[in-house]
């Protein structure tokens, strides 16, 4: 029997092992939450920053960091010319808060960085970007020795759980959101988008 694969989807994760890196940023992004009323995109109850994190001075170490491991990707892909880092912003989801379900037109790669993600906070939820496969969501039996047993996560959604710096990136166009927090603190976490050069050239 031969199995083949087509359309796979590539989803990375890297986990940053600093842990000074989380206590400044989670101490200059609350400082900048204080002073900055934020954006509403597709926050629900939570705080979206401006999208020019990037060029803030006080965030250029997670900034080089991003982009270090966006090179790792490019490399791995085979893409041509450089990444380069288009928008990054910070969200604090309070109990409760949320995202809605979204994508990031006109990126090449987006991603998350989690600040703080105390237990229960909210997963995040990406969805099978086949369309035609919810016509058919067939009985499935669990995985073992695999983290996510659901049946119908299994089918059509993969839920990551938050974990304090830990980094996932994804490819721009997969649809995802955040699910509510459920805890008793805050969430906090940043996202980004990373584009090529070429792609306006």
């Amino acid at each position: 029997m031969i199995r083949e694969l087509h359309f796979p989807t590539p989803i990375y994760i890297f986990d940053h092992n600093d842990p000074s890196l989380n206590v400044q940023l989670e101490k200059d992004i609350l400082n900048w939450m204080n002073q900055d009323k934020g954006v509403t995109r597709t926050n629900v109850k939570g705080w979206h920053s401006t999208t020019d994190m990037h060029t803030r001075p006080e965030f250029a170490r997670l900034t080089k960091a991003l982009h270090e491991a966006q090179l790792k990707i490019y490399d791995e892909e085979h893409l041509d010319s450089e990444p380069f880092l288009g928008n990054m912003w910070a969200n604090v989801n309070p109990p409760g808060g949320m995202n809605r379900a979204h994508m990031h037109p006109n990126c090449l790669w987006s991603g998350v960085y989690y600040v703080k993600a105390p237990k229960n906070s909210g997963h995040l939820k990406i969805d099978d970007p086949r369309a035609a496969a919810s016509m058919c969501r067939p009985k499935m039996r669990p995985r073992l020795n695999h983290p996510d047993t659901s049946p119908t996560r299994l089918w059509r959604e993969h839920h990551y759980e938050p974990i304090a710096g830990r980094c996932i990136m994804f490819p721009a166009w997969l649809v995802h959101c955040v699910d509510p927090n459920e805890s008793n603190d805050m969430r906090i976490s940043v996202s980004f988008n990373f584009l090529q050069k070429t792609m306006f050239v």
